[in-house]
């Protein structure tokens, strides 16, 4: 297939993109460094054992450059392996990165090197496992997806089975890392209980970078069993979009943790009576958790269906921001054991966290959990205002008050997660 070239007399011929098949990493590399807009880098079916990949190119937004296995699922990264992934419009899909060895740090990063960072590249269609009898807790902390740079995608993805200390998909931010990256239609599978912290599925910032705005979008994904601590996703930047994803099963949270001005809209929690099961947590500012379903989750204190966490005085930038202008509109909670508390007192940081929530609003939210104590509070209820709760439980938890209807049986929609075969890659069969 022909390139375009300029001719000695600088008339163009046409250029079309090629495929290049490669069967062994040294090919690979000369192939990403012969790369062309548009062109597909073909890998072998087979394994791939202790490969370092450098993608490093420059494609266009209409003609990007694909790194892809030849048959999706069946080129599969072993061992001391990792990706990395820099410039611009590059693509990556289909690879499967089978029990990766922490000793080469983290296995999947949107960067080559700190001075060469990707921005609107995707990785799409990938995997990365580990099976149990492989990986220990002891094992080096490590991450499995770090995104730098910025505008960059991860969907249609499946991880799971992740062991060791690190979050499985990290957004980092600071300097030339500005976000903007959108998390979609993947599969979070199991995950067991770290002990410790550092056992997110997700963190979008850290507590150094907290006040960026990062503008990233985690949407119409799939956490089962997400059990590695209590922050399954944990926020910490700014202005950031958790929109229509599953929780099954999941012993955490999505926690607000650090951060102002994010959206939690339209995602689902179904705890099925599972022990420790939890919904969404609040702190910080300017906050919106709209439409979300709550059911069955059985956590108490930082894992119950919805709570609202006490600001401390002066906070430093790890500590717990004061809840103020949250509203909380239209959210449905049913057969919850803790569904609200509002004051809970962090530990862990100096001094006394004793702020409560100032100028936030419930509205039109109901709940339906007649085995429970619908609120429990802990602190000053003064700058809460609600407006047209519909709540039915076996007690109330503070005095009738206007803005809320109780005890009328409110009339609830329920719903499904998402179903397995709608999210992750198309070739994941197991």
């Amino acid at each position: 297939m022909m390139r375009f070239i300029s001719l000695l007399l600088g008339l163009p011929l046409i250029l079309q993109a090629v495929d290049v098949v490669v069967t062994n990493p040294a090919g690979l590399e000369a192939a990403i460094k012969a790369a062309q807009p548009g062109d597909r880098i073909v890998l072998r079916e087979g394994e791939w054992p202790d490969t370092v990949v450098k993608f490093k190119g420059k494609g266009t937004v209409d003609a990007p450059i694909t790194l892809r296995a030849k048959v999706p699922g069946k080129t599969i990264f072993t061992g001391a392996s990792a990706l990395r992934i820099g410039g611009e419009y590059l693509i990556v899909e289909g690879l499967w990165f089978q029990d990766p060895n922490p000793s080469v740090g983290d296995t999947l990063e949107f960067r080559i090197d700190s001075k060469t960072l990707a921005s609107n590249c995707r990785l799409t269609g990938c995997a990365v496992t580990l099976n149990s009898d492989v990986g220990s807790k002891e094992d080096k902390e490590s991450r499995w997806v770090g995104l730098y740079g910025e505008s960059n995608r991860v969907d249609h993805c499946l991880f799971q089975g992740k062991l060791t200390k690190g979050t499985t998909l990290v957004v980092w931010l600071g300097d030339k890392n500005v976000g903007r990256h959108v998390i979609e239609e993947n599969y979070f599978g199991p995950r067991e209980k770290l002990g410790k912290n550092g056992g997110e599925t997700i963190r979008v910032g850290d507590s150094k970078t907290s006040m960026q705005r990062a503008d990233c979008i985690v949407r119409r994904n799939l956490f089962v069993k997400c059990n590695g601590e209590a922050e399954c996703i944990s926020n910490k930047s700014c202005s950031n979009l958790y929109q229509d994803n599953s929780f099954v099963e999941v012993s955490g949270t999505l926690t607000l943790r650090h951060g102002n001005g994010c959206t939690v809209d339209g995602n689902a929690f179904f705890g099925n009576g599972a022990k420790g099961t939890g919904g969404i947590r609040v702190i910080g500012e300017d906050h919106v958790v709209k439409n979300n379903y709550l059911e069955s989750l059985t956590g108490d204190e930082v894992r119950c269906g919805i709570t609202f966490m006490m600001g401390l005085p002066d906070s430093p930038a790890n500590g717990y921001f004061q809840v103020k202008r949250a509203r909380i509109e239209n959210n449905t909670l049913v057969d919850c054991e803790h569904p609200i508390l509002i004051g809970l007192e962090g530990d862990k940081v100096p001094g006394v966290p004793n702020l409560p929530p100032l100028d936030t609003t419930f509205e039109a939210n109901r709940v339906y959990c007649p085995k429970a104590q619908v609120v429990e509070v802990r602190c000053d209820l003064s700058g809460i205002t609600w407006k047209d709760n519909q709540l039915f439980g076996k007690e109330l938890g503070i005095p009738e008050t206007a803005g809320i209807e109780w005890g009328h049986e409110p009339t609830v929609q329920k719903r499904q997660p998402i179903a397995r075969d709608q999210i992750g890659p198309t070739w994941w069969t197991e």
